[in-house]
């Protein structure tokens, strides 16, 4: 696929991205938390999260909404970034910190974050595809392995809003 088929499906689904940010950002949580992706190839109850992290170069907060999956009572989300070349901003965001927010539906956390490996790796892929059949697509589309973060929250925090994000 490579990085432009990645960017132009990001574009086409780009102001999708944006209203589903809008809308959850602006419910406090109580809508956009399951949405019905089947329309990109997903699941119609498909569960999502929102991260928000400081920008490595800019400073700035930054708000995404993913979509997540529970595993060993952890919260999974995938940096597919479409099955770029490229790894998304976010998570080069991540990398960057040491903890970051998480908001599931109405309720947020500050969170640590940690990347499986081997075994576990591989099971926690298994399980993520089996949740948005998608990724199976994007791995096979770029020669990068898409990473897996683990998010264990670690306090409560105030739910994300729209003013100071972007």
């Amino acid at each position: 696929m490579g990085d432009a088929d990645a960017a132009a499906i990001r574009a086409a689904r780009g102001d999708w991205v944006s209203e589903h940010l809008e809308i959850y950002l602006t419910s406090g949580g109580t809508r956009g938390h399951i949405m019905d992706v089947t329309a990109v190839g997903g699941r119609a109850l498909t569960t999502h999260c929102l991260i928000k992290c400081v920008g490595r170069k800019s400073a700035k907060v930054r708000v995404r909404p993913l979509i997540y999956g529970i595993v060993g009572g952890e919260i999974v989300i995938v940096a597919s970034k479409g099955g770029a070349d490229t790894h998304p901003g976010w998570y080069l965001n991540v990398l960057a910190s040491n903890t970051i927010g998480v908001q599931i539906a109405t309720q947020a956390f500050e969170a640590t974050w940690r990347e499986p490996e081997g075994e576990e790796r591989h099971q926690v892929w298994a399980f993520m595809a089996h949740l948005y059949p998608p990724y199976l697509t994007y791995q096979q589309s770029t020669s990068r392995q898409i990473p897996l973060v683990m998010l264990t929250p670690v306090r409560p925090i105030d739910v994300f809003s729209a003013e100071g994000s972007q």
